[in-house]
């Protein structure tokens, strides 16, 4: 399998991004395609050890910042990271692409210059995040900020697929965010889209309030990418918030100190079930090629988790999978309000 990996995209490229893919080639034993400019890049390769065979350069000149309008600078800046990682897959150079760079970027290259899997409406961003009882996907969680219910029933699908691949779950459960449990609550969309659903073949578990999603039961919930960004961030801010009242009222006395010394392994374990960098990344799902999305601060760890998630995603033909039950999906969507 290859990867192209975008060398220039993120808060620390290019370092952490070379030393995960190093360290991803040794543990994986997949071919990596790191786009940047070649000079630099192979500055910072030659400080480390590792198969010559499995990791190549392809010079780019310019970077895509995350300030930046998407798609202009998508056809602006061709001889960018982004755009050529891009291109590396839509030729079959590459089997995936992984970026830590612009996230409208990542999605706009996504649609534009790989494609959409057959079928799919839209391209939709599937991260997976730690639960009290056990991870959920939220999808879409940001990508489509207008979205039509037929749009969250394929987010479903492609998210049921991926769950199963990622976290080796049979029959996940499928929840619907929504202001209330009850069938009839939500807006036009909401109501529209549990119609949808309950005929499916899904293990459907009907709606989902915003509060019982951290648990974990349910394990894959669907919303707009709107309210997908708004739970993803309000979800980062509370857990980073927790995070800091606790250190900051343990340091408030020499007891309270002794007692977060004597708790440290508890709060470890804590701190190691949120941290991103286990799973490295967020997928977007529909495309004809792999796409995997990394938190903009990511470090050599998160970076070689996510291209250990894109391996999965290939061992397990994901897109095969999305293109096949998406023909199976029996919704008229040539309906107008779908």
């Amino acid at each position: 399998m290859r990867i192209a990996v975008d060398g220039m995209g993120g808060d620390f490229a290019p370092d952490s991004i070379i030393q995960g893919c190093v360290d991803a080639v040794e543990a994986f034993n997949v071919e990596v395609i790191i786009t940047g400019p070649e000079d630099l890049i192979s500055q910072k390769l030659n400080t480390y050890e590792y198969p010559k065979d499995k990791i190549s350069i392809v010079d780019a000149s310019e970077v895509i910042s995350p300030n930046e309008e998407p798609v202009k600078a998508l056809k602006k800046k061709k001889d960018s990271s982004l755009v050529k990682a891009l291109y590396l897959v839509k030729s079959g150079e590459a089997d995936a692409v992984l970026s830590a760079g612009s996230t409208g970027a990542l999605m706009a290259g996504a649609t534009l210059i790989i494609g959409r899997i057959k079928g799919i409406k839209r391209v939709a961003l599937a991260p997976i995040m730690p639960g009290r009882k056990a991870p959920f996907m939220v999808v879409d969680a940001g990508a489509n900020v207008d979205c039509k219910p037929l749009y969250l029933v394929q987010f479903a699908l492609m998210g049921k697929i991926y769950f199963e691949s990622i976290l080796n779950t049979v029959n996940p459960s499928v929840g619907l965010v929504n202001i209330g449990a009850e069938e009839e609550k939500g807006n036009e969309l909401a109501k529209e889209t549990h119609k949808l659903l309950k005929n499916t073949d899904f293990n459907f578990v009907g709606n989902v309030e915003p509060r019982d999603i951290p648990s974990g039961e349910t394990n894959i919930v669907v919303c707009d990418g709107f309210v997908g960004n708004t739970i993803l961030k309000t979800y980062e801010g509370v857990a980073s918030n927790i995070f800091g009242m606790l250190k900051d009222e343990i340091m408030t006395s020499f007891k309270n100190k002794l007692g977060g010394l004597l708790l440290k392994s508890v709060f470890n374990k804590f701190k190691k079930d949120f941290d991103y960098t286990e799973y490295g990344g967020s997928a977007f799902l529909g495309a004809q090629g792999i796409v995997i999305k990394a938190h903009g601060s990511s470090d050599a760890k998160a970076i070689k988790n996510a291209i250990k998630q894109a391996t999965i995603c290939y061992d397990n033909k994901i897109i095969d999978k999305i293109s096949s039950e998406i023909e199976k999906l029996n919704i008229d969507s040539n309906s107008e309000n779908l």
